[in-house]
């Protein structure tokens, strides 16, 4: 593929995730798996539950998609594993969406259930919350032994939602091979000891907060202390309580809050050992802090729906500040050129990341035309500008559309746009990204609308429309947007305004 490809030989894993399940929970039975403000639950006894649930639901989604639609907890857990136990399909459905976004989703993906503790429209929905599994747990005997488990490594464990070139969700089915594929890259990247305690912070239906939550402490044997709600003071106050060894704490603004809690400075954290981060690039700063705060280096890596881990820094395989890191073993990474993507370039030539490995995508599903513009050659076009440099590592610099990166997330502007023209009175929308420090970008709307909209409708609408990281944080309403000499808005002129009017 050229001389700039990365890539190297990894031994992965052919067991599935509920074949990890069955392995931990035969070797640790009595061992904590999840603290949660509930109350704790063994390996055992969730292991219990999982079998219970999973017999239970066979019959109604063995082969189907469900829709598990619950905020991070004991019963996410608990309903996504009972799901694979049950070989259904999990869709991980975000619970920052508005009902409205859900309800859609829903009927797109047509589900045979909802696990949920919402109101969901035109779907038989099951209510679960984690004292229910708790109280599951009482009568609910061992699971089957690993070797009588019937998933297959080619099963769909995991259905996730993200946005194409279109900014519309595309629907990813992820295997339990690719899946546990993934986990040994993790475990390169932030090497565990077995009964390491975790923290998660991200949440489980992103692709990120799903590794580092759903998965990685389960298969390492991990005990799980998950937090009723990320507020800064009490993730600190967890952190010191439950000798927290493994913080996975995402992207920069997980870490620069946390630094911010007015209990930071007196917390014992001695015990902390590996800090994972990603879903954004990390100020320099922000390093320096952390480091001169814990001793600790924040470990960056870089991944994506579509595949991750792709690259991480490490102590052993080399840690570059302002890097995503090395690729991780058994994955590509190459540099194309930005007008064709046809030629591969050399080390420190900047154009698009390409990337592959056994834990990329295989398809949008039933999006052809879409899964064409992403997979070609055999790598996934990533749509992110950088480069590799003579050592290999990998340094992102821009991003090729223009979606925008807030909090770890990607903001789709076209999704946006469409969610602000449904607003009677709109009548054209321009969605550009403007840089923070903390979020990595703000979103900000340009809307030219008649005199009768101001700018509290249209927030109103988005608020209760979209995800919460997708609400612009500025709306501008004007009577007349700029044009290029094409006709078409003018994307450059608004990012200045925006720059200008709220940069800061």
């Amino acid at each position: 593929m050229g001389s700039n490809v990365v890539e190297s030989d990894w031994e992965i894993s052919d067991t599935t995730l509920m074949h990890g399940l069955a392995r931990t929970a035969h070797q640790h039975p009595d061992r904590i798996f999840v603290r949660c403000e509930a109350g704790d639950i063994t390996y055992q006894a969730f292991y219990g539950v999982v079998a219970q649930l999973g017999e239970r639901l066979r019959a109604q989604v063995m082969g189907r998609d469900v829709g598990l639609f619950l905020p991070n907890g004991l019963a996410f857990l608990a309903g996504y594993y009972a799901l694979l136990h049950a070989q259904a399909r999990p869709a991980l459905i975000n619970i920052n969406t508005p009902l409205a976004g859900v309800q859609k989703l829903v009927t797109d993906l047509a589900p045979a259930l909802a696990i949920t503790n919402q109101q969901v429209e035109g779907v038989d929905v099951l209510n679960l919350s984690d004292a229910d599994v708790l109280a599951m747990a009482q009568t609910a005997v061992p699971g089957p032994a690993r070797e009588d488990v019937a998933v297959r490594g080619d099963d769909v464990c995991a259905v996730m939602f993200t946005g194409g070139t279109t900014g519309l969700p595309k629907r990813l089915n992820h295997s339990h091979t690719a899946m546990t594929a993934a986990m040994d890259r993790i475990e390169w990247g932030w090497p565990t000891r077995d009964g390491d305690v975790w923290l998660p912070v991200a949440p489980f239906t992103h692709i990120y907060g799903y590794l580092m939550g759903v998965t990685n402490p389960l298969l390492r044997g991990g005990t799980l202390v998950i937090p009723p709600q990320f507020q800064p003071a009490l993730v600190v106050d967890m952190l010191t309580e439950h000798r927290v060894t493994v913080f996975g704490g995402g992207p920069p603004a997980i870490y620069q809050a946390v630094l911010a809690a007015p209990n930071f400075q007196s917390a014992d954290l001695s015990h902390l050992r590996v800090c994972p981060g990603g879903g954004a690039p990390f100020p320099m700063a922000l390093h320096q802090q952390w480091q001169a705060a814990t001793g600790l280096t924040i470990a960056e890596g870089y991944g994506m729906t579509e595949m991750a881990p792709i690259s991480i820094n490490t102590a052993h395989a080399g840690l570059r500040f302002g890097s995503a890191g090395m690729p991780c073993p058994g994955n590509g990474v190459a540099i194309a050129d930005l007008e064709t993507g046809e030629q591969r370039l050399t080390a420190g030539e900047k154009g698009e990341i390409l990337i592959n490995g056994p834990h990329m995508m295989k398809h949008y599903e039933g999006n052809a035309e879409e899964t064409a513009a992403t997979l070609r050659h055999g790598f996934v076009y990533t749509g992110d500008i950088g480069m590799l440099d003579e050592d290999g590592f990998l340094i992102i610099t821009d991003r090729k559309k223009d979606v925008i990166f807030h909090k770890g997330f990607n903001v789709f502007p076209r999704e946006v746009e469409e969610a602000l023209l449904t607003v009677p009175g709109a009548q054209q929308a321009c969605v550009v990204g403007l840089a923070d420090e903390r979020a990595g970008e703000a979103v900000v709307a340009f809307v030219m609308a008649n005199e009768a909209v101001d700018e509290a409708a249209f927030k109103a609408h988005a608020e209760a429309h979209l995800a919460a990281y997708k609400v612009p944080a500025h709306i501008v309403v004007e009577a007349a947007l700029p044009l290029t000499a094409n006709g078409k808005l003018d994307r450059l002129a608004l990012r200045a305004q925006a720059q200008q009017t709220f940069g800061a």
